[in-house]
């Protein structure tokens, strides 16, 4: 079995104090699947404080045949955002994610490259951060 990703690590203990505590708000998460295998997913939120409220609609597809994941979610700022996954087709235990966003108000726009390599000793994660003032390079390994 292979060790947690370097970002899990403590993750457990982190959710311990904060999953499920949403003081000063109130949350509604709706989900749902269709037949053919769409999932959507409605959030909305109030903060009582303030009295703002956010709300966004996700939609995901899984194509498992080809180790396929397309999700896109739109969000009350009018922020897009699609991810792309392809997992255990390239190599067993690689899996590539494409991460893009929009803001149509602003015309801004960013990407990202993902990639995260399972094996039974070790775990290996590479990001490449795709901005217009260059790329970023991000990695990090756990080893067990």
């Amino acid at each position: 079995m292979a060790p947690v990703q370097y970002a899990d690590l403590g993750k457990s203990a982190r959710d311990l104090s904060s999953k499920g505590y949403n003081f000063g708000q109130v949350k509604l998460d709706c989900k749902t699947k269709t037949a053919n295998g769409v999932e959507f997913n409605s959030v909305g939120a109030h903060n009582t404080d303030s009295g703002k409220v956010n709300g966004s609609l996700e939609t995901k597809y899984t194509w498992s045949d080809y180790g396929l994941t397309f999700k896109e979610k739109w969000d009350t700022d009018n922020n897009l955002a699609t991810e792309v996954t392809i997992e255990d087709q390239l190599a067993k235990g690689l899996k590539v994610t494409f991460d893009s966003s929009f803001s149509p108000q602003t015309g801004k726009k960013s990407g990202k490259l993902k990639t995260a390599y399972k094996h039974d000793y070790f775990h290996l994660n590479g990001d490449v951060d795709l901005d217009f003032a260059g790329p970023q390079l991000h990695g990090a390994a756990t080893v067990g």
